[in-house]
């Protein structure tokens, strides 16, 4: 999926095991197919999950989810992975990995998209948002769209051309929120990357939430985007009320939405077709959202 891609078999990660966690040298590795983008992840035995950066840029991560997941986890209504291990470079890889608990359950399918499900999302969400945790870090995406500007209209750019989407009016969209402040209460927790991939249920129940890299104090507005990136629109409304989400969060969430989705377009077209293929409904429903009500 990147041109500076890590590639991580079994192999490695028995490897790894075996050298620094010999205690579990004899729990079968086996990759995990709800491996993320930045990370790879391979099921360690029946209970632990083994998580590796696949990118220099993720390596931050490991520390990052290894400080906060500890804390932030027990308080959410939902599972969460906990860190029980943390590895170092060797067999060959060379960057630190962590061993997390294993966390039961698949991304949602269209079936799963229930308003039960919607509500279990939104409580979640709503107790990470006012969780009362001082000292996080800044969200790295930010509390503004200034920095994401740029990125977005190039990736805006390189869409050009591309059946189905419409250049002109993406832009004409971002042109409308670009500048945008934003209102966020000081001191708000945000999850920052809640997409399909990283939400896991169980029996039509919301039962997991995972993959904390990006986790830290930002605009609520980044984790509301799951309207757009999941929900079909029948099913927005419910979250929104839920969450009591203004109009101006609601805007600002449909806002980082199509920013992630003229991102990740271009870039996983030909390396990732289910992400690109989410990219182009997101950008659609954006669109389709903005030619009935702006």
């Amino acid at each position: 999926m990147h041109a500076d891609e890590r590639v991580v078999d079994a192999a490695v990660v028995r490897g790894l095991v075996a050298d620094q966690l010999p205690r579990w040298a004899h729990l079968p590795v086996v990759h995990a197919s709800s491996s993320g983008t930045d990370n790879a992840m391979f099921r360690l035995g029946d209970d632990l999950a083994v998580r590796l950066p696949r990118i220099e840029r993720a390596v931050a991560q490991v520390e990052h989810e290894q400080r906060w997941l500890p804390l932030l986890g027990p308080a959410l209504p939902v599972e969460t992975p906990v860190p029980v291990a943390l590895g170092a470079p060797g067999a060959g890889f060379p960057w630190p990995w962590s061993v997390y608990t294993w966390v039961e359950g698949a991304p949602p399918e269209p079936a799963d998209l229930t308003e039960r499900f919607v509500l279990d999302l939104a409580e979640c969400l709503a107790v990470l948002h006012a969780l009362d945790l001082p000292g996080g870090p800044p969200e790295h995406r930010g509390l503004t769209f200034g920095p994401r500007d740029a990125v977005t209209r190039e990736s805006i750019a390189a869409m050009r051309g591309m059946p189905g989407i419409d250049t002109d009016a993406v832009t004409a969209v971002w042109d409308a929120v670009a500048d945008l402040p934003t209102c966020a209460p000081p001191g708000t927790w945000v999850h920052g990357d809640v997409a399909p991939g990283n939400l896991l249920v169980r029996g039509g129940r919301l039962a997991g939430l995972i993959d904390f890299g990006g986790v830290g104090i930002g605009d609520p507005a980044v984790d509301v985007q799951v309207a757009w990136n999941l929900l079909p629109r029948s099913l927005r409304p419910v979250l929104r009320e839920a969450l009591g989400v203004d109009d101006a969060t609601w805007l600002r969430s449909r806002a980082w939405a199509l920013s992630q989705a003229c991102l990740q377009l271009p870039y996983y077209v030909g390396t990732n077709r289910p992400l690109a293929a989410n990219a182009r409904y997101v950008i659609g429903e954006v669109l389709a959202d903005a030619a009935a009500h702006d």
